[in-house]
């Protein structure tokens, strides 16, 4: 497992819910009839297909980037407002709330990626909840995996301060990689007059968003033609 979920996965206190969690991210499958799926690696998965994240690796950037935000509205509400939250809750929903999305992803042959057979058929949402409730995690955990895409995308809103937050983590997360993403894809578009990397990541287009403010469009262009040296030619 990738060391940087290990390091979340240990913030759970309580032993038997930490033992659930790491359990599941060391064996993210679900058996449908006679067929188990296992889908792409977490570690290469992206977590999105084209709106945020979509490159190898963004699914644990994802989900350490919301953990970072969710524990920070954590000590917002306990410091700040006084509330009460169970942390331990908060982690493992946020560390859960997309486990299923390697399943529903498939690469192709240029880097970029496409819908499985299987996500064709179920949304990673309703995956994960169906596994939660069947390896008998705990009733707020599970509403938080179901309700973290909010009123507007999910079947249910949060209905706990714990599936709010987290909610508003992903929200966060998702918005804050998705809208660097289209800036750096449209600066290239734009100054370089090529096409952007099937694969850019966020930290290549952070530092492309970064180079035009502080060096203009020569700095865009720098950054850029330092991304294709390191790139395979076939994914550029």
């Amino acid at each position: 497992m990738d060391k940087r979920l290990k390091r979340i996965i240990n913030k759970i206190k309580d032993e038997s819910l930490r033992k659930k969690v790491a359990d599941f991210l060391e064996n993210p499958t679900i058996k449908i009839e006679d067929k188990t799926f296992s889908g792409l690696p977490l570690d290469v998965s992206p977590a999105g297909l084209s709106r945020h994240h979509s490159y190898a690796g963004g699914f644990i950037e994802h989900v350490v980037a919301s953990t970072e935000i969710a524990l920070t509205l954590c000590k917002i509400v306990k410091k700040i407002y006084g509330g009460k939250v169970n942390q331990d809750y908060v982690v493992a929903g946020i560390l859960l709330h997309d486990i299923f999305k390697p399943l529903t992803y498939v690469e192709r042959e240029n880097g970029s990626y496409a819908m499985s057979s299987l996500g064709e058929r179920l949304d990673h949402l309703t995956l994960a909840v169906s596994e939660l409730i069947r390896r008998g995690f705990p009733l707020e955990v599970v509403h938080i995996v179901g309700a973290h895409h909010g009123y507007q995308a999910g079947p249910i809103g949060p209905k706990t301060i714990e599936a709010l937050i987290c909610h508003i983590a992903d929200l966060a997360d998702s918005s804050l990689n998705g809208e660097v993403l289209r800036a750096a894809r449209y600066l290239i578009t734009k100054i370089v007059g090529e096409e952007p990397p099937a694969q850019l990541t966020a930290k290549e287009a952070f530092e492309i968003v970064y180079a035009k403010s502080v060096e203009g469009e020569d700095g865009v262009r720098k950054v850029f033609e330092k991304i294709k040296r390191k790139k395979p030619q076939s994914r550029v």
